[in-house]
């Protein structure tokens, strides 16, 4: 019943590519309206306390302003927590600019400045005068970490620690080798390449439609209507293009409030764009602190697990991740403890970056296993898969489907791995002291609900929609490959329309979800086509297929015809014709099965090997080969597929020894608030990287077998690289990232 041609599996190019690389397709922040106002924000300059007076008149008598707001006389909105909670809050207070004279956190919007151009609302800001009460900020967590508590309400159930199996502390005193060691990882923090931006449009009849930077357009928008008390139907969100989020544009800014506050009080269009300073203050990967106690028996299986997580939150809410759970899954263990907690910091909310949870929790994980593997005296790889379990031991749960022996067989093959030598500092190249790594990676293979309208016309052209994201991972051509597989038509037939809170309701796009439940739903309304063309076709005389069931029937050639013999059918156009129909339309939906859940749990896996060289003098780390094996169910486009793994890889390596947040302690403020400052690994910092796919299709982690590759791609990345620098030195680095200091610290004396 399926295309025949080859659109699934096929390394279609980015159907959205041509508009972007020439600079066509619009952005949040590219959107004009006449007479179009532009505000900016006034940040705070301290990390806690309260205004003691703010002056706002020399910016008011700025040439070109038209407002200035601050807490003094922000317009009214909802008071109550609920109203301000959108799709993914969490528990507590969520923030409220402007909602009065207390500071939070440095950087905290304290004004907003409304002016005819940006550049006179920008010059005002500078123009506020504002002083303090400054209170003494708390940012580090490893002071903090006194104060560390348990969650009184969790973000989700299933991110609550699991109970406790078997007898931990007894099995870890039993074990002849054990590891009882901590990990720090700094704050790292977001910088995709489009800046958060709102444009908010005042149609002539009043109503909104709000171009902004965000992973949900639905979600933007029900937050502004529960906010401003607004009536669904007068508001429109729109996000059709999205330079880069990866979980940063998952809840709704403060410039979206701005832009629809301001338009709504001054009854004209609002644009409000963030500097890339503010971008800094907002939805970041929180500081953690990791504890792992692993204990193994002498022929290298894993007699107790305990991990211990603190990672730090804001003082109005209790950002929380999935972070324990991992190590009672990830490998077989019948004595395991997990437990979590978060400390208060005078620092703004953390926020979901790629793989929030997982990423840490692996770069703690991993590299606890590869210490315990040199304490047993075994091979890490080895250690590993002596290790591997085929269930979900914490839920007691069947895993649908798991190719993760298959990554570590496939992946050192490509690596190489035989040929590495296990005593550590033992191999070298002229200067260059060369470490190799490996590490595993689980991220969860989810299917949320989902709609999507898909419309055939006569000649073939599809239309799909659906309010669906995309954020750079190839959304738009995945969705085009779906409806022509299922439709017999080639993708370059597709119109794919998503981005629009109008369209069939999606979740945000976020957790590798995304291609499985849109993709699944796109499907299901193929499959509603099909329905309606074979129930038209039979009201017709002398129609050729009897009753033949839906399943028999493909579309081929703008035909509907029997699978097995093409040449039985009649044409989409003579059927419709018939109708006096113009297209057909199918509505697809689909949901996580809860039956299925009562047994059964999806993960994507992947094993990341990885190769450093260190100059033994300088210190310098380069990380000159990648392996990455993943296991991710169906691969429809393996050219946007492999995309993702490179652009996980690229960002694990900034984890593991570049990207770190630096708080001044004295202050509470970020001091490398700019990319200048903040590293991120750059051109040279990366070399080769190989990717690989397990074949696999898994219909029970979503309909159209696929499981997702957002996340995975991260997982594990940092520990690797970090036991290949132990590799090469014999020096184990526990604080992230791994800087050239710490390395040369390390190196063994010559």
């Amino acid at each position: 019943m399926l295309n025949e041609k080859p659109v699934f599996g096929f390394p279609l190019p980015r159907i959205d590519g041509p508009l972007k690389v020439t600079g066509t397709a619009p952005y949040a922040a590219e959107y004009h309206d006449p007479g179009m106002l532009f505000g900016y924000a006034a940040q705070a300059t301290i990390a806690s306390g309260r205004i003691a007076s703010i002056d706002t008149m020399e910016a008011e008598a700025y040439p070109g302003v038209v407002k200035v707001y601050t807490y003094k006389n922000r317009p009214s909105a909802a008071r109550s927590d609920k109203k301000w909670k959108d799709e993914v809050a969490l528990p507590g207070h969520p923030f409220r600019p402007l909602e009065n004279d207390r500071i939070l956190f440095g950087g905290q919007p304290i004004a907003l400045v409304v002016a005819e151009s940006f550049e006179a609302a920008r010059d005002a800001a500078d123009l506020i005068r504002v002083e303090y009460h400054p209170d003494e900020p708390h940012t580090d967590i490893t002071v903090e970490r006194a104060k560390s508590y348990v969650p009184p309400e969790a973000r989700k159930e299933e991110m609550r620690p699991t109970d406790p199996r078997g007898d931990a502390e007894r099995a870890y005193e039993a074990a002849p080798f054990k590891v009882d060691v901590e990990y720090l990882q700094q704050g790292e923090h977001h910088n995709p390449m489009e800046l958060f931006a709102s444009t908010a449009i005042r149609n002539e009849d009043g109503t909104l439609t709000v171009y902004d930077k965000t992973q949900g357009s639905q979600n933007s928008h029900d937050y502004v209507c529960n906010v401003f008390g607004l009536k669904p139907e007068d508001v429109r969100v729109v996000n059709a293009y999205v330079g880069g989020a990866f979980g940063s544009g998952l809840r709704p800014k403060h410039q979206l409030f701005f832009a629809v506050m301001a338009s709504l009080d001054l009854e004209r269009s609002v644009k409000v764009e963030m500097s890339r300073s503010e971008m800094f203050y907002l939805t970041w990967r929180p500081a953690t602190i990791q504890r792992m106690q692993l204990a193994a028996s002498a022929d290298g299986q894993l007699m107790s697990v305990r991990h211990h997580a603190i990672q730090t939150t804001s003082l109005h809410e209790d950002y929380q991740e999935n972070v324990v759970n991992w190590s009672g899954l990830t490998y077989k263990c019948d004595n395991v403890k997990l437990s979590y907690e978060l400390v208060k910091t005078t620092l703004s909310t953390p926020g979901d970056m790629r793989a929030p949870g997982a990423a840490t929790a692996f770069l703690a994980l991993e590299s606890a296993m590869d210490e315990l593997a040199y304490a047993v005296g075994m091979d890490p790889l080895e250690f590993r898969g002596r290790n591997f379990v085929s269930y979900d031991q914490n839920d007691d749960l069947q895993i649908t489907s798991k190719e993760l022996d298959t990554c570590y067989r496939v992946g050192a093959e490509r690596f190489g791995w035989d040929k590495r030598s296990h005593e550590p500092g033992s191999m070298r190249d002229g200067n260059d002291l060369i470490g190799w790594g490996v590490a595993t990676g689980v991220w969860e293979a989810t299917l949320t609900q989902a709609e999507a309208k898909v419309r055939l016309f006569p000649d073939g052209k599809i239309t799909v929609m659906a309010a669906a994201s995309d954020i750079g991972t190839g959304t738009y051509t995945i969705l085009a490959q779906v409806a022509a597989q299922e439709l017999g038509q080639g993708a370059e037939r597709v119109s794919v329309l998503i981005g629009d809170s109008t369209l069939p309701k999606t979740s945000v796009e976020g957790g590798s979800w995304t291609a499985a439940s849109s993709g699944s739903a796109v499907q299901a309304g193929c499959l509603e086509i099909r329905k309606t063309l074979l129930s038209l076709a039979q009201k017709m005389d002398n129609h050729p297929f009897g009753n033949a069931p839906v399943e028999e029937l493909a579309i081929r050639d703008n035909r509907l015809v029997l699978d097995r013999n093409d040449q039985v059918g009649l044409s989409i156009a003579d059927i419709l014709g018939h109708h006096g129909m113009s297209s057909v339309e199918g509505h697809g939906k689909v949901a996580p099965d809860q039956e299925q859940a009562k047994k059964f749990t999806s993960y994507t896996h992947g094993a990341v090997f990885v190769e450093v060289r260190i100059d033994a003098e300088l210190g310098v780390p380069r990380v000159t080969r990648v392996v990455s094996a993943i296991d991710a169910g169906r691969i429809i486009n393996p050219k946007t597929a492999r995309s993702q793994i490179l652009g996980g890889v690229v960002m694990g390596l900034g984890m593991a020894l570049h990207e770190e947040g630096m708080i001044d302690h004295r202050t509470g403020r970020i001091m490398n608030h700019n990319i200048a400052e903040y590293h991120v690994p750059a051109h040279a910092d990366v070399h080769d990287i190989d990717v690989i796919f397990i074949e696999e299709e898994d219909r029970m982690a979503s309909p159209i077998g696929v499981k997702g590759l957002g996340e995975i791609g991260i997982i594990g990345v940092g520990a690797a690289v970090a036991n290949a620098i132990f590799h090469a030195t014999g020096t184990r680095h526990r604080h992230f990232p791994i800087t050239i200091d710490k390395i040369m610290e390390g190196l063994p004396e010559r």
